[in-house]
């Protein structure tokens, strides 16, 4: 993987996306020469309209990214990717179209806008045909052993066949005697030289996953197999790495200590996190003004109660704050106490049930972002209730609230809505890793992402 401002990009999506960027390039030039021959006029060299072939490729790289195409899903389906990209294409033509027609510009005219768009999709469903096979060959995985047969090795075992996985293990070794969960492992005692069959292999990366490590450690091993020039890993930082999650079972206050994370040097992210927060919350709700209200006005009618309500959530460092949203319940949905929402809630209004799936009730809350109570991007916050709860139960829960919570976020893009015990462990996860790993490029990334949930209906509820 590539790391990229503290955030890890498989290589194959890396080298997709670089395919992506030449070819639509080259779907934008060749539309401009179509349009260009039609009129009978000179096309000119390629240098002279360099500008809106940047702009044409990075609006539809955009829309593909925000809509999922680099997802996992994606990546293992060529009809799964060809879908995304139909929609992904379209709403970057309709990006460029809405922009010339702003700024009153003729670079993109509609007829190459069409043009570009089936040059692209042509050429993008073609090198998912063409490549994606090889991408998600082994030859574009890094090969990794294992030290270790156990439950964790098991673990990473599972990882490896998910489909999505960019790496390959190529063995295990059975540090330990006695009975292996991975049967195959090979013992630590049938191997006279250990950096020798890491060199036969070819491993790219080696990874530690014993279950037990005090006074375990081969450290003559790893040693000999860091100065050769291959990666040595732990369970929990390559697991990570690979899911984008710290792992709540493996992990203790040692690791998070000591490992990479949690910079000091946020003084300016956070200055600039503010400052996008307040542009974008101000124009966000002077462009969904009337929607809201709107929307306000039906909720009204559909209703007994009031259009907005106000609830009590924990945000930075633990303290109260009232988020404001527009009802999607009735008014005496939580008469016998808070209590989780469920699908097919039977608390939820007609239009709220409607409002819920088009993400409208979430737009007041642009009010509580320029407030400060909240940013744009962070770990969702929860009620007091429950919070207390989650305390109890889940180690490190506290931590989640050391940045400030957000309108969407990591666990947000990448698990779907939940709302219980467990699943608020599994969040609390990716939301470790969001206050770990944070930058401006994550933010952005999340942002990007929320599209793709907003689009197909992930996580609503």
């Amino acid at each position: 993987m590539i790391r990229l401002f503290k955030h890890y990009i498989p290589h194959a999506v890396l080298l997709l996306g670089l395919i992506d960027l030449g070819l639509l390039m080259m779907a934008g030039d060749f539309a401009w020469r179509l349009r260009a021959e039609q009129l009978g006029m000179a096309s000119g060299p390629v240098d002279e309209r360099l500008r809106p072939l940047a702009v044409f490729t990075v609006m539809i790289l955009t829309a593909m990214i925000s809509v999922g195409v680099y997802g996992a899903d994606a990546l293992r389906s060529v009809r799964f990717a060809s879908a995304r990209l139909l929609v992904a294409v379209s709403l970057g033509i309709i990006a460029l179209a809405l922009l010339n027609s702003l700024t009153g510009g003729h670079d993109f005219w509609r007829s190459t806008l069409f043009y570009g768009m089936v040059a692209a999709i042509v050429l993008l469903v073609a090198n998912r045909l063409l490549v994606g096979g090889i991408l998600g060959a082994s030859a574009f995985r890094r090969r990794v052993l294992v030290l270790g047969a156990g439950a964790r090795a098991q673990r990473l075992r599972l990882l490896a066949e998910s489909g999505s996985a960019g790496f390959a293990i190529v063995g295990y070794v059975g540090m330990s005697e006695g009975s292996h969960i991975v049967e195959e492992a090979i013992p630590r005692s049938a191997i006279h030289n250990l950096k020798r069959h890491v060199e036969n292999l070819g491993v790219s990366e080696v990874v530690l996953a014993l279950e037990e490590r005090r006074n375990a450690l081969p450290l003559k091993d790893l040693l000999r197999i860091k100065t050769a020039g291959v990666h040595v890993n732990d369970f929990s930082s390559f697991v990570e790495r690979e899911t984008g999650r710290v792992d709540l079972d493996t992990v203790n206050p040692s690791w998070l200590i000591f490992s990479d994370g949690f910079s000091s040097g946020r003084s300016f992210s956070s200055a600039a996190k503010r400052l996008f927060d307040i542009v974008l919350s101000l124009l966000l709700l002077t462009l969904t003004a009337p929607i809201i209200l709107f929307f306000a006005l039906v909720v009204k009618l559909d209703s007994r109660g009031p259009a907005f309500f106000r609830q009590k959530r924990v945000g930075l460092y633990g303290q109260h704050f009232d988020v404001i949203k527009l009802r999607s319940m009735r008014v005496d949905a939580e008469a016998n106490g808070a209590q989780w929402a469920t699908k097919n809630d039977p608390r939820v209004t007609r239009v709220g049930n409607f409002i819920r799936k088009i993400r409208v009730d979430e737009l007041p809350q642009a009010w509580t972002v320029l407030k400060g109570e909240m940013s744009f991007v962070g770990p969702r916050p929860e009620r007091p209730e429950f919070v207390a709860d989650l305390e109890e139960k889940l180690r490190y829960y506290a931590e989640r609230h050391m940045v400030k919570p957000g309108i969407t976020g990591w666990a947000q893009v990448n698990y779907p809505y939940g709302a219980s015990i467990e699943d608020s462990r599994n969040k609390l996860e990716y939301d470790l890793y969001y206050v770990k790993n944070y930058t401006p490029f994550l933010d952005v990334l999340i942002i990007l992402q929320t599209l793709r949930v907003v689009i197909w209906h992930e996580g609503a509820r």
